[in-house]
């Protein structure tokens, strides 16, 4: 978003994501936990627009599933330690894809794929559960 506000900025990010909930009427959305920032203020920035982001999801009904950095780089790479680079290798690999124009967007398919792990493992449990 632009502006030195931060309200109308908060403003921006709730309805845009609201607006992508909307039109592509996702279930689920799976993101990143926050770790701690070494900057306090901008770590409460952060907060507050993931904040906003958050709310747009639930408000239109989508359930939200997080997963800490670590959890995230050990489904995709094997070991919660591994680089950026390793991940966006592993990526490539397991999506068959070119590399991801941005690390953001390595991340975010990243989180997709330990996503996806975490509901299919959770899946064969509950039918094991009930049998």
């Amino acid at each position: 978003t632009q502006g030195d506000e931060l309200p109308p900025r908060l403003k921006t990010i709730f309805e845009s994501v609201g607006a992508l909930v909307l039109q592509y009427r996702p279930g689920e959305i799976a993101i990143e936990k926050v770790f701690v920032h070494r900057n306090a203020d901008s770590a409460l920035k952060l907060g507050q627009a993931r904040g906003a982001a958050l709310c747009a999801v639930v408000a239109h009904g989508a359930a939200v599933y997080e997963y800490a950095p670590r959890a995230i780089k050990l489904a995709v790479v094997g070991t919660g330690a591994a680089d950026k680079a390793q991940v966006s290798h592993m990526v490539q690999v397991l999506l068959t894809i070119e590399a991801p124009a941005t690390a953001d967007i390595s991340d975010a398919l990243a989180i997709a794929l330990c996503h996806a792990q975490n509901r299919r493992v959770a899946n064969r449990l509950a039918v094991l559960g009930s049998a």
